[in-house]
């Protein structure tokens, strides 16, 4: 028997509790009982969205409400600032740009953080611009962009929503939809939230629903209105994924009872232990030292090391899933996630099979030292 370790981005480990109250007998979205756990789920997503304004859940993966935030926000021609620095401001961009959106590329290497100064330039450049679209946590690259600082910058500008892709940054860094100014926030279940794959959510500002109203792109699934108009019935326009918004209901309490606030410092605790535990094996870690996210480490592969071995090896004996590089850096970094339902003993044990699989391989290091480094941030308590 070989126990298995889920130590990747996304999809991310459920708690049993959630497991459970997803294989509980099936119940019909039209009734009560569903409305119910429907309106207790929305009143939950505003609390770790830290928002007081409108929350929409869809049956969908994250890209779906990626690409509702585009059909929903804009006209065909709009100009609008994508800033990209990983793979899925690549996606936004590609989604921008598949309904006909004028897009200017802020493009950054994928080691780099976006600078919000770049940004209030780009604004001042094209004061016509009519979004502007930014990844927080980029999952790829392990980079964090400030937010905060962008939506300072773009609340000056009336006919601009911010659209913020916080897929793995909700319940795991800050996000503070509201006093940030942020019009739209997305997450997806299968990150912070700690469920199975199939919901996705988004906040709406008063300044999106704005947008909204202009909008000329065509939607219907991803029709925000249709949306809004079934929360305030507590129900859904079209089928829901019922035993997700169940069991999203049991994850919601987790976080609630732990404390957003406690949630965030216990990922940036396993952050700082795993880039620790890294660099005590003598790794480069791939992020900016400015700009590092609580969610995913990445790592850049030794020299002379087949990265594709690392990832196949430590799943295939040691039972430890972690990620590999996409697109370019694929075979060139490793990804440790550390996003949603983890503790102390997850890192410590991912370590454990990194640094056998690195023997393994003729990397050349100080054995033990990546656990005993991880050891020291759990006992100090100390944060990122």
């Amino acid at each position: 028997m070989q126990k298995k370790y889920l130590m990747t981005p996304g999809p991310t480990p459920v708690p049993a509790e959630v497991l459970l109250t997803q294989a509980a007998p099936m119940i019909h979205h039209r009734t009560p009982d569903f409305s119910a756990a429907f309106a207790q789920s929305i009143e939950g997503l505003k609390y770790v969205f830290q928002t007081t304004g409108d929350v929409l859940l869809f049956a969908s993966s994250g890209t779906g409400v990626m690409e509702a935030a585009i059909a929903n926000c804009f006209c065909a021609g709009d100009k609008v600032l994508v800033t990209r620095n990983g793979k899925f401001g690549d996606r936004m961009k590609g989604i921008s740009e598949a309904y006909g959106l004028n897009v200017v590329d802020m493009q950054y290497e994928w080691t780099s953080v976006v600078d919000p100064g770049d940004v209030a330039q780009m604004l001042q450049d094209n004061p016509d611009a009519r979004g502007v679209i930014v990844t927080q946590s980029e999952t790829s690259s392990g980079v964090l962009n400030d937010v905060q600082a962008i939506g300072e910058i773009v609340r000056a500008y009336p006919d601009c929503v911010l659209i913020v892709d916080s897929i793995t940054g909700i319940g795991a860094v800050e996000c503070k939809t509201d006093e940030w100014g942020l019009d739209v926030v997305m997450t997806g279940s299968q990150k912070g939230l700690m469920l199975p794959p199939g919901l996705a959510a988004t906040t709406v500002s008063e300044k999106a629903w704005r947008a909204y109203e202009r909008s000329d792109l065509p939607k219907y699934y991803f029709d925000w209105m249709k949306y809004k108009k079934n929360v305030e019935k507590d129900t859904t326009p079209f089928t829901p994924a019922v035993s997700l918004v169940l069991g999203l209901n049991v994850a919601l309490g987790m976080i609630r009872e732990e404390g957003l606030d406690n949630v965030i410092a216990r990922h940036a605790r396993l952050a700082s232990a795993t880039r620790l535990g890294c660099e005590a094996l003598g790794l480069k870690l791939f992020a900016p030292t400015e700009g590092r996210g609580n969610a995913v480490t990445p790592v850049w592969v030794p020299e002379g090391v087949d990265g594709k071995a690392i990832v196949k090896i430590m799943k295939n004996r040691y039972g430890v899933t972690i990620a590999g590089g996409q697109d370019a850096y694929e075979g060139r970094i490793i990804r440790v996630g550390h996003l949603g339902y983890f503790g102390e003993f997850d890192i410590i044990t991912t370590l454990a099979a990194l640094e056998m699989t690195l023997a393994e391989l003729g990397y050349e290091f100080e054995r033990g030292a990546g656990i005993i480094a991880a050891e020291t941030v759990f006992m100090a308590g100390v944060g990122a």
